[in-house]
Order: C-alpha cells, then sequence, then structure tokens
C-alpha cells in the first residue's frame, strides 16, 4: 500500500522549517562558539553553503524520484543497492540521535529540575501517537509549533539588539581553522531539516514541484534566523556562551528583559517538539522504505489501512529514541548526529552527480563542493561521536552482508529481487 498525498508546498515548508528552526537554535550555541570562537559567524556560513549544495542535490533527486526514503531511494537507484542501505543507515542512526537531542532540549527547558529524563521519554511517546494518526495531523502539529517558536526567537533578536548588555560581554576567544570547521560540523547538525520534505516525497502533491521548492524555501527561511541568533548570542554574551547551558535565556538575562525568560523557555520546548516531530515522521519513511527493499525487518514496511502511515516503524523508533534518552549526554548526540548527516549528503552528493538529461536541475559544481564540503566536516567533529559512528556503520554494513549470505545459503526462494543485491 502507497502512502497518501496530502502535503502541499506550504505544509512542506512548515515541515522543514520545524526540523531546523527546532534542531540546534536553543542548543547549538554552546558547544558551537566554544569551539569556532570569534570565527563563528565564518563556521556559520560554511554550514549554511554545504547545506546549500546538499539541499540542491536532495532536491534535484527528489524530482526525479518522487518516493518515501531520501537518498537511501535515490542512492539506489542511482547508484546501487549498497551506497543506498550505507544512505538510510546513516540517516536512521544519526536522527535517532537528533531525536533523542530534541527531547533532551525539551526537557530542559520545560521540566522541573529532576525530571528531565521522564519529561523527554514522555514527549517522544507522545509524539510517536501524534506521527501514528495521519500526516496531515503531523504538518498542522509542525506548523503551530513553528508559529510558537519564531515569536520566542523574535523576542530575543529584539531584546539583544535593542539594549545594552548591563554588563560588557568578555570578548570571544580567537578562532583557529580547526575550531572553525568543527562548529561548522556541529553547526551543519541544525541545518539539515530539509532532508524530513525529501523524505516524504510519496505524501506531497506534485512532488517534482513543490519538493525542490520547498526545500530551498525552509533552508532560507532558517539561515536568516541562524544569523539573527548568533548575531545576538555573541553580541550580548560573547565568552560566556561557550558554557551557557540555556544562551537565549541568558541574553535576557544579560540585557535587562529577564522577565521574558519564560516566554522564551516555552518557544525553546515548542522548538524542539517541533523538531522531534517532524524527525520522527522523516526517520519513520526511511525506514518503512528500507524494509521494502529488504534492508531492514519486512514486517516495518506496513502502512497503517485507515490512517496510511507506517506505525509499525514509528512505534520501534519511538521505542529505540526513548532508549537512547536514558542514557545519553546532549553534546554526544549532536556530534553523532553530525556524523551520520553528513555521511548521508556525501552519498546524496554521488548520487545527484551521476544525474543525466533533463533530470539536471543544479550545476555539478554544487554537487562537487556539497561533497567535498561533508567529507571535510565529518573529518572535524569530536573523536567520539566519529569512532561511534564509524562502528555503528559498519555494524550495519556487517549486518546486510551477513543476511544476503543468508538468504544465498538458503536458495534462490529466500533470495530479494535481484535490484535489492
Amino acid at each position: 500500500m502507497h502512502l497518501a498525498r496530502r502535503l502541499r508546498l506550504a505544509d512542506a515548508v512548515f515541515i522543514g522549517l520545524g526540523s531546523m528552526i527546532g534542531a540546534g537554535v536553543f542548543s547549538v550555541w554552546t558547544p558551537a562558539i566554544g569551539v569556532a570562537g570569534a570565527g563563528l559567524p565564518v563556521a556559520l556560513a560554511i554550514a549554511a553553503i554545504v547545506a546549500y549544495a546538499n539541499a540542491t542535490a536532495s532536491a534535484q533527486l527528489a524530482a526525479s524520484h518522487p518516493v518515501a526514503g531520501g537518498t537511501y531511494a535515490y542512492a539506489r537507484a542511482e547508484i546501487g543497492p549498497w551506497w543506498g542501505f550505507v544512505a538510510g543507515w546513516s540517516f536512521v542512526i544519526g536522527k535517532i540521535a537528533s531525536c533523542a537531542a530534541m527531547a533532551m532540549t525539551f526537557a530542559a527547558y520545560a521540566a522541573p529540575a529532576g525530571w528531565e529524563t521522564l519529561v523527554a521519554a514522555v514527549a517522544v511517546a507522545a509524539l510517536v501517537a501524534v506521527n501514528c494518526f495521519g500526516v496531515t495531523r503531523t504538518a498542522l502539529v509542525t506548523r503551530l509549533l513553528v508559529v510558537v517558536s519564531l515569536i520566542g526567537l523574535a523576542i530575543v533578536v529584539a531584546a539583544g539588539f535593542g539594549a545594552s548588555p548591563a554588563i560588557p560581554a568578555p570578548a570571544l576567544p580567537d578562532a583557529t581553522a580547526y575550531g572553525v570547521l568543527q562548529g561548522a560540523g556541529l553547526l551543519f547538525f541544525a541545518f539539515a531539516g530539509y532532508a524530513r520534505i525529501a523524505t516524504m516525497g510519496e505524501e506531497v502533491v506534485d512532488p517534482a514541484r513543490t519538493i525542490p521548492r520547498a526545500i530551498l524555501l525552509a533552508l532560507g527561511g532558517a539561515v536568516v534566523v541562524y544569523g539573527a541568533v548568533a548575531a545576538v548570542v555573541m553580541l550580548t554574551l560573547g565568552a560566556d556562551a561557550a558554557t551557557s547551558p540555556a544562551p537565549l535565556v541568558d541574553v535576557l538575562t544579560a540585557t535587562g528583559t529577564e522577565w521574558l525568560a519564560p516566554v522564551v523557555r516555552v518557544a525553546a520546548a515548542t522548538a524542539s517538539l517541533g523538531a522531534l516531530l517532524a524527525l520522527l515522521t522523516g526517520i519513520g519513511r526511511t525506514t518503512l522504505a528500507m524494509a521494502r527493499e529488504h534492508d531492514l525487518p519486512a514486517v516495518l514496511a506496513k502502512v497503517d489501512p485507515r490512517w496510511q502511515v507506517p506505525r509499525r516503524a514509528e512505534i520501534t523508533i519511538g521505542v529505540v529514541v526513548i532508549g537512547i534518552v536514558l542514557v545519553a549526554d546532549l553534546r554526544d548526540a549532536i556530534g553523532f548526529s553530525s556524523f551520520g548527516v553528513l555521511l548521508y549528503y556525501l552519498i546524496a552528493n554521488a548520487a545527484a552527480f551521476r544525474q543525466e538529461g533533463a533530470a539536471r536541475r543544479f550545476p555539478r559544481a554544487l554537487q562537487v563542493v556539497g561533497a567535498l564540503g561533508c567529507l571535510v566536516l565529518v573529518n572535524t567533529l569530536p573523536v567520539l561521536a566519529s569512532l561511534i559512528g564509524t562502528a555503528v556503520v559498519l555494524v550495519g554494513v556487517g549486518g546486510r552482508a551477513l543476511v544476503l549470505r543468508a538468504r544465498r545459503a538458503r536458495g534462490p526462494r529466500a533470495q530479494p529481487p535481484a535490484s535489492d543485491r
């Protein structure tokens, strides 16, 4: 059974914005400033350039392959099933880490002290339930969450530019090339939400036209928001931002508008929920696509006949995310997520580079920039995150190899279609 095409341009744009605006604007500044220092604007620009190049690759591929699964499906069609598997596996593991990071961010702003873990787990369970009752509900809820988030960010930006700090902010440390690149890799975590649009290609109306436009519109809006927030954080907090657990709340304190802090806390919690909702949706669709192609258990390919969503995949992902929430750390989750996502987009650029003729919508030079950017940034991420990411990817590759070997040993009846091998 196929998914229903119900999402229009505005729905797709808001789903992308919901992923990007909530995926880091309230949580990524502390680690990014800690490594990039005064080079934060350069790091943000690098992350945005790499994200734009990757977005054009995703848009071009989505126009030619309007199906669920994103780069997993695109790479299978353009390069081969093994490349598709690595892309899909990297996406799933990276974005599951993102889900955990967003749940933790929500709890950090919304939960009473000592209750953060429980509240994060409950938030995941609640949004999985929303996703299980139809994608149009997901789009509506995401739109509302994005609007609330933007209101909170507008308050922070207005306070930061409209009032001078009572105490001058300590100067940011000097930038180093490595620190700027590592900061860009961490900031890329925040921009990667446009992939949610591409992974929902089977549910978008007129996908060949809608998906490319939605990706570029959502990314452009996110760049503007992040640029304004970065400027405010640097001007009002300076080096103190590198140690702040809630930098946007601290902006209000520094400018004498701390009475607005509850509004910003609500906006931060709302943004995190918006990102978490959109992330869960995207991972569910990639899991569905991989299960259809026998790269994940076939039981996850079931589409609910009434609500037309991959309910089993959604529930399974929710359980895994809750497990991570119980044991993980926010900073490690961000680094691990960036590793998986950068590898995913490296393969997306390679797949788009191979497209010819009418399928080409953007210059190949953009795919070269995107691929090189992914390679550089993934090699500057924190060492522990890179080592864990590499190990998990290798486990997935080894597992698929063993499954295919076992199928061959059982004979022709156990084999998936030839294209899967």
